[in-house]
């Protein structure tokens, strides 16, 4: 069966690997990206490109996720242009890296926009026509950072990416009864194939950096290479995309609810293999168990 696709921030990464691996596979793939006659321009090019090169139909379109307008004109599109969305990925995200103390509250507010509140502009606009079609599959790309291992000096982007992942749990279950499916993909680490931590931001309160700095000299250098010491050397970013394009592939109805790619092995699946045990048993405590699988 041939999807109707869009991507979040899939001008490069995990985004863009998915798009494509997604295309190869048959799908219509629109591969949302912001500032596509700008800066992204040149990603917009390659994306044409390999569709015409592999003869798949892949479509750059401009979907800044953090402005609603631009996202309800993007769904709008899709939809006019192929009738349906059959599947959303919530991919979007961005990185900072340094301690916490030497953040705003107005940098925070800022990352919880791109992570977590994005993915609510994205599902107002396309949830309406999943639930009245009575299917769809939302796919959230979270992070093992969730319920994993968590190095110091990401934690801004460790408690978004929590968030995105609760709401991601809370969704599945109210979109049960509409016969729309959720399943939420968790990376890894990955320290090489993505723009995460080479596009990362840093603290504005220079003063307070400064000043953690001297007790945690060169601490973030240490974390980026141990994590990357833990990664097996063909442990592929692609692995992420391949495992998307399998997901989306699956029989309606068959597509699991967390899957974890993560090579490191920083414990999130154990953990998450619990709360998600823990989870199913309370639904069914409380009579709700029903939406524990997609009806039809």
């Amino acid at each position: 069966m041939t999807n109707v696709i869009v991507i979040t921030g899939a001008s490069s990464g995990f985004g863009a690997l998915s798009a494509r691996a997604l295309a190869d596979a048959g799908n219509i793939v629109y591969a949302g990206m912001r500032a596509t006659t700008g800066r992204n321009a040149p990603q917009v090019q390659a994306a044409a490109d390999y569709a015409k090169e592999y003869g798949v139909d892949l479509r750059s379109i401009e979907l800044d996720v953090s402005s609603q307008e631009s996202v309800d004109a993007a769904i709008a599109q899709i939809e006019a242009d192929s009738g349906r969305i059959d599947v959303l990925i919530h991919n979007a995200g961005h990185m900072v890296v340094g301690p916490v103390e030497a953040f705003t509250p107005e940098q925070l507010a800022e990352l919880y926009d791109v992570n977590v509140l994005s993915t609510q502009r994205v599902n107002r606009a396309v949830l309406p026509g999943m639930r009245h079609r009575g299917q769809g599959l939302v796919i959230w790309v979270s992070s093992s950072s969730v319920k994993g291992g968590t190095p110091p000096y990401l934690a801004p982007y460790f408690a978004a990416k929590a968030g995105m992942d609760s709401l991601a749990v809370s969704y599945s279950a109210e979109l049960a009864r509409w016969g729309v499916e959720t399943s939420i993909v968790v990376p890894g680490s990955f320290t090489s194939g993505t723009n995460h931590f080479a596009h990362s931001g840093r603290p504005a309160d220079t003063d307070v950096e400064t000043e953690y700095e001297a007790r945690y000299t060169g601490l973030m250098d240490q974390v980026s290479q141990k994590l990357a010491a833990l990664f097996p050397a063909d442990a592929d970013v692609s692995l992420v995309s391949d495992e998307i394009a399998r997901i989306v592939a699956l029989p309606a109805g068959q597509r699991p609810y967390r899957v974890h790619i993560d090579p490191a092995n920083d414990g999130s699946e154990e953990v998450s293999n619990v709360a998600d045990r823990v989870r199913r048993e309370f639904y069914a405590r409380i009579g709700l168990d029903d939406l524990l699988t997609v009806h039809k």
